[in-house]
């Protein structure tokens, strides 16, 4: 699996950060490229949620269904996909005291083999950074708005 690892500081509660981002309904607002993420089910905190997502990347749209796989209030969430495009993603809120919070993104994905596995790779690779880095930005923004 490839990881691509981020992190930013802001001046923001952790509380509301987490909050923000626990929320399902504003992960298309925060996340690069996401233009789908419903829940399946009643579930929609903690392990064991599990979400329908869609992401579109350049001119390809990956599908996925998500489910929590760690859930720590106000700290951690862990998601890993069980169909799709594969992936596994971590969201990490850090207080680092006076009123500053770090976000560490984590974003782990794995190509399918063949053919379709390297045209995926040549669309995918080179963005995913900047998408990591630009969805770690955009959220600090959003949650600064809210605390």
């Amino acid at each position: 699996m490839i990881h691509v690892r981020h992190d930013g500081v802001a001046l923001v509660d952790r509380q509301a950060a987490f909050a923000y981002v626990a929320d399902h309904h504003t992960v298309p607002e925060w996340m690069f490229g996401v233009t789908r993420f419903e829940p399946v089910g009643d579930r929609v905190r903690g392990v064991g949620a599990r979400f329908d997502a869609s992401m579109r990347i350049g001119p390809a749209t990956f599908d996925s269904r998500l489910e929590i796989v760690e859930w720590e209030d106000n700290h951690r969430i862990v998601l890993s996909s069980i169909s799709g495009f594969r992936t596994l993603s971590s969201w990490q809120f850090d207080d680092l005291g006076d009123g500053r919070m770090r976000l560490a993104v984590d974003f782990g994905y794995r190509l399918p083999g063949g053919a379709a596995g390297r045209a995926a790779g040549l669309l995918i690779e080179p963005l995913v950074g900047t998408i990591v880095r630009r969805t770690e930005h955009a959220l600090r923004e959003q949650v600064s708005r809210i605390s």
